[in-house]
This record gives structure tokens, sequence and C-alpha cells, in this order.
């Protein structure tokens, strides 16, 4: 199966992200789409195994298979985290809101180490940016505030919100370059600071819920294992569908 059917037919959620999902969208702003598919159980029992992610086949888009996306999440990847909390959401069937109902699962103190630690690589990419030209790359300047705001709020909070809110116009001043950088260096020692605070008495749980995961994660490959015609799907049941739903089941093989 090519990876762009993949993502053609078998996609269970499916968003808008980037500038415009932020609500820091202008003119010129692309759509960035991301995705989530679930590749065929039966995909799976081939040597050659369905990729983990597929870029495209549209412009700026990019999806990621479920459990690699789930991998991920566990992981408190920003970029996963913020999909799944995206408020533009353009595709989702029933196993993509089941997902969607796990979003707090995903969500723990682990947030803090990884926005922080992308936030500093950021950082320092920036003040490379002013020592060798005498300004920061603005756009990204206005990125990373944002996102150590978001990282601040998730912590006080246990909810990540995506959209900027209020903030739309002092961070567009910035990506403008109408704030000084000594000053958005500031802004970002504060709000590092304060996410470093409220880490410390944070509402999230030490942990991701790994347990509720998996569990979603096992029904869903053994619902799609039990489909008849994957990975096919036009195709004529084969007799062998019948003992591979029969191992799905809970059954077993007889000795021979």
């Amino acid at each position: 199966m090519q990876p762009e059917a993949l993502v053609r037919d078998h996609t269970i959620y499916a968003c808008v992200m980037g500038s415009r999902a932020f609500g820091l969208a202008t003119d010129d702003s692309d759509t960035d789409r991301r995705g989530v598919f679930l590749a065929p159980s039966a995909l799976y029992w081939r040597f050659e195994k369905p990729p983990t992610h597929v870029e495209g086949p549209a412009e700026e888009q990019f999806s990621w298979e479920l459990e690699r996306f789930c991998s991920l999440a566990l992981r408190a990847n920003p970029n996963i985290l913020e999909c799944l909390h995206s408020p533009l959401v353009e595709h989702v069937d029933d196993t993509g809101r089941e997902l969607l109902s796990l979003r707090g699962a995903f969500l723990s103190r682990r947030v803090h180490e990884t926005f922080a630690r992308y936030a500093l690589g950021q950082r320092r990419k920036l003040e490379a940016d002013v020592r060798n030209h005498g300004a920061p790359r603005w756009k990204h300047a206005m990125h990373l505030l944002r996102l150590l705001t978001s990282c601040r709020d998730v912590l006080r909070t246990g909810e990540l919100t995506v959209d900027v809110g209020d903030l739309r116009e002092p961070l567009l001043a910035v990506k403008r370059g109408e704030v000084p950088w000594a000053q958005v260096e500031s802004r970002m020692t504060r709000l590092a600071a304060e996410a470093d605070e409220a880490a410390a008495r944070s509402p999230l749980p030490p942990e991701p819920d790994l347990a509720r995961v998996e569990d979603f994660l096992v029904r869903t490959r053994r619902a799609s294992a039990l489909a008849v015609g994957e990975p096919f799907g036009t195709r004529q049941p084969d007799p062998y569908d019948e003992v591979v739903q029969g191992v799905v089941r809970g059954g077993s093989l007889g000795q021979h």
C-alpha cells in the first residue's frame, strides 16, 4: 500500500496547525496540515512495515501512524501535544474521537522538560543570530515566546491551550520587529522562570497514563485485524482470515 493511500484512506484525525491554529495567522501565512493515520494491522505481518510517518500528499501536510504519534505524545513532544489540542479540526472518525478523549492521558509534568529543552535550543539559535547578524529571526522569537507561555500555562492549569487569545497583538509586534531584542530576551527569561515555579506545584501527574493509552492502541489494532478484507479493501475473504481472527479473538492454533 502506497504511503499516500494510507493518508487518503486511513486517516483518523486531521487538523490545521501552525500560525492559523495559534491565532497568529496573517495574510501570507501558510496552512500547515497535520494528521494521524491507522495503518491496517495486516500490513505489519509483512517484512516491510508501514511507514511511521508520511509527508504529503498535499503541500504543508504531514501525518504520523497512530503508534508513532502516541509514542511521541507520551514523551511530551511539544508539536505532537499541540496537534492533539488544535482548535481547527478538519477530520475525525470514531477512532480519532477516542484518541482526542485521551488528551489528558498524555499530559504530565514531562512537558516542563521537553518544552523547556526545545525552547532553550531555539533561544540559543536566536542568540547566535543576534551575534552574527545583529538581530534575531523575529518570527522565531515570536513563536518561542508563545511556546514558553504555553509551557507555563499548562503547568499551572493542567490544560494545554493552543490559541494565544489576547496575546495575539503583542506577539505579532515581536514578529514585526517592533519590540527591542533586550525586552524580548527579558520576557523569555521571565517566562522560563515562571514555568520552573509552576512545575513545582503543577496539577499534572508526574508521568503520562501509559496503560490507558496502550489499552486504546491494542484495542484499535485488534479491531483492525478483525476487519474482513484488510488491508486490500476489495479482495475476497481468504480462509486464512478465519485463522487470524481466531487468534486475535483469543483462540489458539491446534498442535498437529
